[in-house]
């Protein structure tokens, strides 16, 4: 299987620089979380979907294996299915199992190794499928990327609560650029995280067996295997804990004393406790999430949620005259 590529290995490296140069220029300093996933970051990633901790994946894969027959009836068992984002793809399945054999499904993701063996595995389980693996950064798709699917009903598919590493205002403009991608008959079928106990919160993004903490560190080595920074990443730690003010989780790597970072022919100094600020996971209610979708130019249609309240599904369309199904 091939993968498409709207973005070659040279211009993955020139952005990587160019963005680790200037979110350590900035004050605070910052890098952006879409540069945790290369394969060794993707696997760990999956590692902390299956820690005790961390509820979102086996919450969310809950409400899909219970409610994934009513959703694709809802978003069309022929649509072409745009998932964003789609690394392992673990809870796909849930949902394409209802699809009928004429639907496309196209996974997007930035890591062409981790995209290529998810979608090689989907296409075993689901054989008649159609489906077009895309390897690119989803914030950055061109306009009518999808314009070969023109005339077909296009919903993008966005689990995992992903869309709370952007801050509010650029989550509604990834939305807004999600419509005009699948244009006027589209939809959005998105997994939001709720707002909670902030001692679960901090626990799911501090897992005991420290796969958070190696993913949060995987960032440094990738600054040094791919860029050629020098940096000691022993002397940097995790910092994850949920900023209540704000509504989210924020997470830093720490520098545990005064050193530098030297990039290209530049050197970053820090002071003991300074941090790099490499995520945030916003979380909303339900009536916050449905204000900045409708922000955004979205109506929402249905919610599914868990028995405790912890996780949400939202369908949504661009049409504000469907039918509303109350939340459950």
């Amino acid at each position: 299987m091939r993968c498409e590529s709207q973005t070659s290995q040279a211009e993955h490296e020139h952005d990587f620089l160019a963005s680790v140069r200037e979110g350590l220029r900035r004050q605070p300093k910052s890098i952006p979380p879409k540069y945790f996933y290369d394969t060794h970051g993707s696997h760990l990633f999956d590692l902390i979907c299956t820690t005790p901790e961390y509820y979102p994946t086996r919450i969310e894969i809950g409400i899909l294996e219970r409610h994934g027959a009513e959703m694709a009836e809802m978003i069309g068992a022929s649509c072409v299915l745009i998932e964003l984002g789609s690394g392992s793809a673990i809870k796909t399945p849930l949902l394409l199992r209802h699809l009928s054999d004429d639907a496309v499904y196209v996974p997007i993701d930035i890591c062409e190794p981790h995209l290529l063996h998810s979608t090689q595995r989907l296409q075993a389980m689901f054989p008649a499928l159609t489906m077009q693996p895309l390897c690119t950064d989803y914030h950055r798709l061109p306009a009518h990327a999808f314009k070969r699917h023109a005339g077909r009903r296009q919903v993008v598919f966005f689990p995992g609560s992903t869309i709370g590493n952007c801050t509010p205002e650029g989550a509604i403009r990834l939305l807004q650029h999600a419509a005009e991608q699948v244009g006027p008959n589209g939809g959005l079928l998105i997994g939001v995280d709720c707002k909670k106990s902030p001692a679960v919160l901090n626990a799911a993004y501090n897992d005991a067996a420290g796969y958070t903490a190696a993913f949060n560190l995987n960032l440094l080595a990738r600054m040094q295997r791919e860029l050629g920074a020098q940096l000691d990443a022993e002397q940097f730690a995790h910092h994850a804990y949920y900023n209540e003010e704000l509504g989210r989780i924020e997470m830093h790597l720490v520098s545990r004393c005064r050193q530098e970072i030297r990039l290209d022919r530049e050197s970053f100094a820090f002071e003991a406790g300074e941090t790099i600020h490499t995520e945030n996971s916003y979380k909303y209610t339900a009536q916050e999430f449905q204000h900045l979708a409708r922000s955004a130019g979205w109506h929402l249609q249905s919610t599914w949620r868990d028995g405790a309240g912890m996780f949400d599904v939202h369908y949504l369309s661009l049409s504000a005259t469907e039918p509303l199904k109350l939340a459950r």
